[in-house]
Order: C-alpha cells, then sequence, then structure tokens
C-alpha cells in the first residue's frame, strides 16, 4: 500500500482514471505532470494490476489504459479523501464536487460503520495490533521518494485533493501519519520506528504541523483534531491494500471494534439515508 498509494503522481493517476481518462493526451491535459512522469506511473500501474493497457493502434502504436477491479475498488479511499478534504481545507483552487447518493437522491457525507455491528465507528473505537504478517521493518516503503523541490510539490498538488496529496502522498507520510495514530510522539521514536532517513522524517513533520494534522512542541509531535479525522482514509486504504496484497500468512494488521468486540471492516455508508454505499450510486453533481 505505501508503495502504490503513498505517491501523489500515482493517486492523481488513478483518480482521474476513474474519472474517465484512458489515453496518455487525456491524462496529461488533466494533469500538470512531465511526459516522462506520466509514462513511469501508466507502466507501474499497469505491471501492479491497476490498469490494463490494451492497443487501440498499430501504425503507430497507441494503446488506453483501462481500470480494472483493483483500482475500481480504490473508490472508498478517494471518496473518504474528499470528504477529509470537504470538512477541513476550505481554500480549493477549484470547487470539490457534491456527491449525491442515487440509491435515496440525497448530497451526502460518508460516514465510517462497523461491518460487524453497524454501528458508526472513530479512530477511538478501533484497536489495531499486528497480523501474522505485520510488524514496523515489513510495513516500511521498499524504496525511497526522493525528496521534491516546492514547485513539483504544488503541481502534484494541483488535483481535486490538494492538502491530502501533500500529507499523504509520499511513502515516509502514510507511514508517519500510522505512527502517530497508535502513539508515537518523539521525534526520535519516528525515525527508530519507522526506520526513515531523518531528513524524510523532518520533512514530513513540517508538512504536517504545517496543515494544522500535527502540533509540535519540546520535540513531541501529537495529532490535532484535524488529524484523526483521517481515519476513514487509513482504514479504507488498509482494507483495500489487505484485500488485494494478502500475505500468505495472513494479515498484516488486525483491526477490533471495542463497540462490539468483533473484528472490525469499514463500511461507507450515506449519512442521509443510512445504507451502505456502492461505488455505481456515487455520481458526482
Amino acid at each position: 500500500m505505501l508503495g502504490l498509494l503513498g505517491d501523489e503522481w500515482t493517486l492523481l493517476v488513478v483518480q482521474q482514471a476513474l474519472l474517465g481518462a484512458t489515453r496518455f493526451a487525456e491524462f496529461k491535459t488533466r494533469l500538470p505532470i512531465s511526459n516522462s512522469v506520466l509514462t513511469r506511473r501508466l507502466r507501474s500501474l499497469t505491471r501492479d494490476g491497476l490498469l490494463d493497457r490494451r492497443v487501440y493502434q498499430m501504425n503507430p502504436t497507441r494503446s488506453e489504459y483501462l481500470v480494472t477491479p483493483r483500482s475500481r475498488s480504490l473508490w472508498p479511499v478517494l471518496l473518504s479523501i474528499w470528504e477529509w478534504e470537504r470538512h477541513w481545507v476550505p481554500d480549493h483552487a477549484e470547487r470539490l464536487p457534491n456527491m449525491r447518493h442515487d440509491a435515496c437522491g440525497a448530497d451526502f457525507a460518508a460516514l465510517v460503520i462497523c461491518r460487524s455491528c453497524g454501528e458508526a465507528a472513530s479512530e477511538k473505537d478501533v484497536v489495531a495490533q499486528w497480523g501474522p504478517s505485520g510488524g514496523w521493518p515489513r510495513s516500511m516503503p521498499v524504496a525511497s521518494t526522493r525528496r521534491r523541490s516546492e514547485a513539483d510539490q504544488r503541481d502534484a498538488a494541483a488535483g481535486l485533493f490538494p492538502q491530502t496529496m501533500s500529507v499523504l502522498g509520499n511513502r515516509w507520510g502514510f507511514a508517519l501519519l500510522v505512527a502517530a495514530f497508535v502513539g508515537v510522539s518523539r521525534f526520535t521514536d519516528f525515525q527508530s520506528q519507522l526506520g526513515a532517513p531523518p531528513g524524510s522524517i523532518a520533512d514530513r513533520l513540517s508538512i504536517f504541523t504545517a496543515n494544522g494534522v500535527l502540533v509540535g512542541s519540546d520535540n513531541r509531535y501529537r495529532l490535532t483534531e484535524k488529524g484523526p479525522s483521517l481515519f476513514g482514509v487509513l482504514v479504507v486504504a488498509l482494507q483495500w491494500a489487505q484485500r488485494w496484497f494478502l500475505a500468505p500468512e495472513g494479515p498484516a494488521v488486525i483491526l477490533t471494534h471495542t463497540g462490539c468486540g468483533g473484528p472490525f471492516g469499514a463500511v461507507l455508508a450515506c449519512d442521509q439515508c443510512a445504507e451502505p454505499l456502492t461505488g455505481a450510486q456515487i455520481a458526482a453533481v
């Protein structure tokens, strides 16, 4: 998950594919991305099963990139990002679209509920523990993410979800936020637990504090109210990863809902009719 979703360009390319882009020129028109970066992302997304490359013209060769079940099932992640941005990031360059639940006909907000009991859940109601394939060393990014210039970061954040991209669109950012959720607070503890370069930790902590997700004092960092509200994004991203990249020995993380004592699986529900949402029933308006 960190390798795929912890990259701002990957998320933005998948976002545009789910919104209907299929060809290289369409992605280029919609995103402030260079030809070389887009070529690499399309290649890696095809390799990892999130896009299906199909040749539609032979001379010269022209291809289109179609969503797959693996990328289509990312809709809860993107919907959760939209929900967070809608509440916490008021100054978008472009207006965020409203989301309509076709089943009830209402514009809605997405609620996280427990699959076991059907009750609403937050980060305060869910306990996480390592599963058979879990542990910090096995959960870290397999490749380092180079530090981008400020101009690169501004360009990558130019999609529908600019602040989420600056917070989560980095492999170490995803990992650091998870560590903060489970109680890590000191700079040295982030570094030792994650095994990340000091520069990467400092860079992510600076961005998190600038965006109001963390507040720091005396070399300690704690989540603000804005930080825990990212729970929905993290839990559905984890759920997606454990569905599509399950290790043979079992899940990496086991979640328990303290409200009912059962295993926690996140379900997104409509706040207007209380029914579970499906990707096919959601429209941007």
